[in-house]
């Protein structure tokens, strides 16, 4: 168990990220991690989601895959000191497993989560067409995006590397100069190298990185971006749904939209659809969005 750095970029980033995964077991359903190395103030979700995930994994049997989770976002987290993961063995049933997991920092809660595991069984099928859109081979790297905003750049830079990023509509930043537009936004993404063939780390890279853009769908409504609006976000509540296999190293459209935001909170919603078609996660997220001026 280790750390990953900022500045870190293709496998070794995604390396490092693995490394992020593997929890340390302190004791029967008591886990540790560790956080990035980075200039953030705090602990990005993505990451203590994807920790808690973990933890409750291992406390399930093999054959049963996680296909859904429910969590929030109680404190910031310290990025300087360990995150220990408590698990609730809540239930296993002959098809379900359920599992609550507390993160707690400093002695005080900082993100709870609930995960429900299951028996792969056979049933009826049917899902949301996929967007038709430019295959990312065909779109410019994130890097290639920042434009000529220093600004912009700066800020996301700063972003956790494990994860190419190809963005179908314009990222926020560049959405910035030309006002808000319609609430979606449409992103390929996937592991920036091989991953290990465990089923369970792939479910936990994609809780990761699905909590990277999924407020961009709210902000373009408005034409803000951060590093160039004076605003404070944070994660406030996220759900996913598993729906089917992929691999979170090989490519995966990730479509975004906000239908609502009030009350300084925006609500996105978002699928994740692999290259071929198939619809393999659904994901909800509140987020606090303040503009300061």
């Amino acid at each position: 168990m280790g750390e990953t750095e900022e500045g870190l970029t293709g496998q070794d980033a995604v390396d490092g990220l693995v490394d992020l995964l593997d929890l340390e077991e302190v004791e029967r359903d008591i886990f540790r991690g560790v956080s990035t190395r980075s200039r953030w103030m705090r602990v990005f979700g993505g990451q203590v989601a994807g920790q808690a995930l973990v933890a409750a994994g291992r406390t399930v049997a093999a054959d049963r895959i996680v296909h859904s989770l429910h969590s929030y976002f109680v404190r910031p987290g310290d990025p300087s000191v360990p995150i220990v993961y408590l698990v609730d063995r809540v239930r296993d049933g002959r098809s379900f497993s359920t599992r609550r997991v507390i993160a707690v920092q400093h002695g005080e809660t900082i993100f709870s989560l609930s995960a429900s595991f299951q028996l792969q069984q056979d049933g009826i099928d049917h899902q949301a067409p996929m967007p038709d859109v430019p295959d990312p081979e065909d779109l410019p790297a994130l890097v290639n995006r920042y434009g000529d905003s220093p600004a912009a750049a700066e800020f996301y830079k700063a972003m956790p590397k494990p994860i190419d990023l190809r963005y179908v509509d314009d990222p926020p930043w560049q959405q910035h100069a030309l006002g808000p537009r319609e609430g979606l936004s449409r992103v390929w993404m996937r592991a920036d190298g091989k991953l290990p063939d465990d089923p369970l780390l792939h479910v936990c890279v994609l809780t990761y990185a699905s909590d990277m853009t999924l407020l961009d769908s709210v902000l373009v409504r408005h034409g803000l971006a951060p590093g160039l609006d004076d605003i404070s976000m944070a994660s406030l509540d996220h759900a996913m749904w598993f729906e089917r296999p992929f691999r979170a190293d090989e490519w995966l459209l990730y479509s975004t939209r906000s239908p609502s935001a009030s009350g300084g909170r925006g609500l996105a919603t978002g699928r994740f659809y692999r290259q071929d078609g198939v619809q393999v996660c659904s994901v909800v997220q509140e987020g606090m969005i303040r503009v300061k001026n």
